[in-house]
């Protein structure tokens, strides 16, 4: 069973090609920050996915609208490739360590949109590694589009998601982290363990 979304989706701020396989497949990633792109490969490996992004945003400003339209493909492409949820886990949760940081992270495949980040950041800011920013000056990637990807993702995706820093200082860290739970709790919670749709209610 085939479980894939593409989106295409053009903005006067960004173009953006993606590819979302929930079965697995090659994994592309090409934005103009290269910090995001880490944590995008983060969480394609982590996930198990197929993924496949390539964004041209107005980096010229920020990479503000880079990162929320991509959590907008993405939020977008899972709920195609998720179709009528018939069959999964739907649920699932993790305590994911990253060195001094420990990250809890838990999802409801459920139809409805939520999401409760409860993370604080050290850093306004976290470096960017493109020779262009190197350029430019350090510390280009804002640290609180983290939560504008997850609140955009969210929002398409229609699934709830909740984001705890348990503890952890070094900013790097504590993204990476939450990056890499977000992944696995989406691997195991689109996992298929049956064949019908998991709600008393028929339908989610």
């Amino acid at each position: 069973m085939e479980r894939k979304g593409e989106i295409r989706r053009k903005t006067k701020e960004t173009e953006i090609e993606l590819t979302l396989d929930l079965s697995g497949g090659e994994r592309a990633i090409e934005t103009d920050s290269g910090f995001f792109n880490h944590m995008l490969e983060l969480f394609a490996v982590h996930s198990g996915f197929g993924l496949k992004v390539r964004c041209k945003g107005d980096s010229e400003v920020d990479f503000h609208h880079t990162v929320e339209d991509v959590g907008i493909a993405l939020g977008q492409a899972f709920s195609a490739a998720i179709g009528d949820k018939r069959g999964i886990n739907r649920y699932a949760d993790i305590l994911l360590p990253m060195d001094e940081t420990l990250i809890l992270c838990a999802t409801d495949v459920s139809g409805r949109a939520y999401l409760n980040f409860d993370v604080d950041l050290p850093a306004a800011k976290v470096y960017d590694g493109t020779d262009e920013v190197k350029a430019k000056a350090v510390g280009m990637f804002d640290s609180e589009l983290a939560e504008e990807f997850f609140a955009a993702f969210v929002r398409e995706a229609k699934i709830t998601l909740h984001i705890r820093k348990m503890y952890g200082k070094n900013t790097h860290h504590i993204i990476e982290g939450i990056f890499k739970a977000f992944a696995r709790v989406m691997k195991d919670a689109v996992r298929i363990v049956g064949g019908e749709i998991p709600s008393s209610k028929g339908a989610l």
